[in-house]
């Protein structure tokens, strides 16, 4: 249905408020935890073996492991390059302060380079000029679900003997170049935090087609022990076991995995329905003054829509960012800020001496910008009522 730009704009507010985002919870995945309740086996156990069967075929990776959220497979990913304190990982400032987080959890010193003012993505110019020979990984992060320019951050990483590991947390669904994100790089790791475009209610996974790789994480995510309780209850050998490394207690449950099942085979489904109410929000909202929306994405690539964001220019809207996110709320409609620059948090401000004008790309776009209502829930009338009080907003 498409929707006439100027419909109900001089209407009234909706009655009630209109959610940022909601999880798409269907009956089968509530059959599913059913399921796991009456089976006796909540923890890890054969439905995280089918999860992570299914969704490395998905994505096309050799190996999945599912940790109990995306925080926890990048820091067992970093764990696994055995980062020392010097060691350098460079990263964008447009991202939830996980990503950084994990890199000082895992003994690295966090790089922030700047974003590429058209995609929001990491810059592979900024992370040329940003690598020393301290450098050991690139941590891109595929903002909102568009992929970043993984063929030129490759290219750097192969030239410098680097590793990627992607913070593909916005990312489940999204392709690059045709193929999908997920088993392109050593490491690729997502959540499915129940705003994501699929959810366990808390959960992640990380692929690779590194059989090294998997072991180690395997071991990171279950105390570095090397049986868990799933594989003794299966009497596959001696009920003995060891460890052979420190490790953490980041293992999914079979209640999760259970709703993570049936997600991922309405994941195709989601991520059109995303994509289809983005369009219509790039068509309804493209010619107002002081708002500019997202640009396309390359013919080649598929952009997930985890997030519909939009930057506000406080001198043409004639409003802040912050005025216009109040305004939404007053007409009922949900909105989300999706980032804050995590370079000048005061964490990083204090410790790393990071600073305002380091990034002025991101800077810039972190001040402007604001996520609005998107997902596959939405009804037609949500959004129309959405790009109604968007329009009523700037235009007052």
């Amino acid at each position: 249905m498409a929707i006439d730009p100027t419909t109900n704009q001089n209407a009234t507010r909706r009655e009630t408020m209109l959610a940022f985002s909601r999880p798409s919870i269907g009956e089968e995945e509530i059959a599913e935890v059913v399921d796991s309740l009456r089976s006796g086996w909540i923890t890890t156990g054969p439905k995280v073996a089918r999860f992570e069967a299914e969704f490395a075929e998905y994505v096309g990776a050799t190996h999945a492991i599912a940790v109990n959220s995306g925080t926890a497979g990048l820091h067992i990913s970093l764990l696994a390059l055995g980062l020392q304190p010097r060691d350098e990982v460079l990263l964008p400032p447009l991202t939830w302060p996980a990503t950084a987080n994990a890199i000082v959890l895992a003994g690295g010193t966090p790089v922030f380079a700047d974003i590429d003012p058209a995609t929001w993505n990491l810059s592979p110019t900024e992370v040329a000029a940003k690598i020393t020979s301290r450098t050991r990984a690139l941590m891109p992060v595929h903002f909102a679900g568009r992929p970043c320019a993984l063929g030129d951050l490759q290219a750097l990483a192969q030239s410098h003997g680097l590793k990627i590991v992607e913070d593909a947390a916005h990312a489940a669904g999204t392709a690059y170049g045709g193929k999908k994100v997920g088993a392109l790089s050593w490491s690729s790791v997502f959540s499915f935090h129940p705003i994501k475009n699929m959810t366990t209610a808390e959960g992640g996974m990380v692929t690779t087609d590194d059989e090294a790789l998997a072991t180690e994480l395997r071991l990171l995510r279950f105390h570095g022990v090397t049986k868990d309780a799933y594989k003794r209850a299966q009497g596959k050998g001696s009920a003995q076991y060891d460890t052979v490394r420190v490790g953490l207690k980041y293992n999914l449950t079979d209640m999760s995995a259970a709703l993570g099942l049936h997600q991922l085979r309405r994941l195709d489904e989601f991520c059109r329905r995303r994509a289809e109410l983005a369009g219509r929000y790039q068509e309804a909202l493209a010619d107002l003054p002081g708002l500019t929306v997202p640009a396309p994405a390359r013919p080649e690539d598929c952009h997930a829509w985890h997030l519909y964001n939009v930057l506000i220019d406080s001198a043409q809207a004639g409003l802040s960012r912050d005025d216009f996110m109040l305004a939404l709320q007053a007409e009922n409609i949900g909105t989300g800020l999706h980032f804050t620059a995590v370079h000048l948090h005061t964490y990083y401000r204090e410790r790393y001496g990071c600073a305002p004008g380091d990034c002025p790309v991101a800077e810039q776009v972190c001040d402007r910008i604001v996520s609005l209502p998107l997902y596959p829930g939405m009804t037609d009338q949500d959004q129309a009522d959405v790009i109604a009080a968007v329009r009523r907003v700037v235009s007052r």
